[in-house]
C-alpha cells in the first residue's frame, strides 16, 4: 500500500515551537503532512484525506466524529478548518477496509506468520467493505462543500500515534514486572491524562484483575477490529493480553469460551484522544488555535 512505519522511540518531533513574530499561514496539505510525518507514513492512507481544501488556516476544530452539526458549530466559533478522526464520508469512508491490511504488519511483529495473518484478517475485511459500501458517504462531504468549510480526516495517522503511545507506556511501566497482572495494566493506562479524565475508564473484558497479563500487546490502528480470527492468531503467537479500543460481544464470548487469552479495553474516546492530541499539540506548537470537541478529551 506504500506506507512505512517507524517506532515512535526512534523519531524526533518534526516541528519547533511557533515563533509569535511569524504570521500563521498554513494550508490543508501542510497540516496533513504534519499528521503523516508524526505517524511515520509516506502517503495519505485510504481512510484519511483532504475533502475540502483550505488556505490561511489559523483556527482548527477537531473531534472524533465531525459532521454537519459540528461544522456549523465550528463555523460559529470562527474555525478555518474542521478535522474529523473517524471517516465521515467520501473515499475515506468507502475505502476504510483497505487500511485493514496494515494490521498484517502489526500481527507479524507479534509473531504471527504473514500468511496466517492475511487469512485471519480476510473475513472481517470483507464484512467491513460490504457494510460501508451501502453507507451514505456523501452526507458530511456535501455539507462541507455547501458551507465552503475546509474539511479533512486523519483516521489512521492518529490511530497509529495512539497505538505507539500506549504500547510505549505499557512497555515502560511493566518492564520490571514479569508477573504483572491485568490490574497492573489498568493502573499503567490510567497514568495517561486521557484515561484519567474519561467517563468510560479502561476495563478488563476478558480475564480477572489478578490474572497474569503475560505479553501485553496493543492493537489500535488498522481501520477497525479484525474479529475473532485475528484475536486467536495473536494469542496463538504468544500474546497474553491484548489492549484494544473496543471489542464486539461475539469476540468477547468466543475468547471466554475458548479460554485463550485476556483482553483489556482501554476505551474508545479516550484512546482516540491519545492519538489525536499528539497531532493537535503539534499544530498548537505551530501557532494554530485548537478547538477540541465531539468526544476529544482535553488532556490539560
Amino acid at each position: 500500500m506504500g506506507y512505512y512505519f517507524e517506532e515512535l522511540s526512534n523519531r524526533t518531533a518534526p516541528a519547533a515551537y511557533y515563533n509569535e513574530e511569524e504570521e500563521i499561514n498554513m494550508n490543508t496539505k501542510e497540516i496533513m503532512d504534519i499528521a503523516l510525518e508524526l505517524a511515520g507514513l509516506s502517503e495519505v492512507p485510504e481512510d484519511s484525506g483532504i475533502i475540502v481544501e483550505g488556505e490561511n488556516i489559523k483556527k482548527v476544530a477537531i473531534g472524533v466524529d465531525m459532521e454537519l452539526a459540528e461544522m456549523l458549530l465550528a463555523r460559529d466559533l470562527g474555525a478555518d478548518l474542521v478535522i474529523t478522526h473517524h471517516p465521515s464520508g467520501g473515499s475515506p469512508r468507502v475505502n476504510l477496509h483497505k487500511v485493514m491490511d496494515n494490521q498484517i504488519d502489526r500481527m507479524v511483529r507479534a509473531g504471527v506468520p504473514i500468511n496466517k495473518a492475511q487469512k485471519a484478517l480476510g473475513e472481517k475485511k470483507g464484512e467491513v467493505e460490504r457494510m460501508l459500501h451501502v453507507s451514505n458517504y456523501d452526507r458530511a462531504v456535501s455539507a462541507a462543500k455547501l458551507l465552503n468549510m475546509p474539511f479533512m480526516g486523519v483516521h489512521t495517522p492518529t490511530d497509529i500515534l495512539a497505538e505507539r503511545t500506549v504500547q510505549k507506556l505499557l512497555d515502560e511501566k511493566l518492564r520490571d514486572k514479569p508477573k504483572a497482572t491485568l490490574q497492573d495494566v489498568i493502573d499503567a493506562l490510567e497514568t495517561l491524562s486521557e484515561y484519567q479524565k474519561t467517563m468510560a475508564k479502561p476495563v478488563i473484558r476478558v480475564g480477572q484483575k489478578d490474572d497474569y497479563a503475560g505479553r501485553v500487546f496493543v492493537t489500535m490502528a488498522g481501520g477497525t477490529g479484525g474479529g475473532i480470527n485475528v484475536h486467536k492468531a495473536y494469542f496463538e503467537a504468544g500474546v497474553g493480553t491484548l489492549v484494544e479500543m473496543h471489542i464486539p460481544e461475539d469476540v468477547i464470548k468466543a475468547i471466554k469460551d475458548e479460554n485463550i487469552g485476556n483482553v483489556v479495553v482501554a476505551g474508545h474516546m479516550a484512546s482516540d484522544s491519545v492519538g489525536i492530541n499528539v497531532f493537535a499539540n503539534e499544530l498548537e506548537k505551530k501557532g494554530i488555535e485548537i478547538i477540541r470537541m465531539s468526544g476529544l478529551i482535553d488532556p490539560k
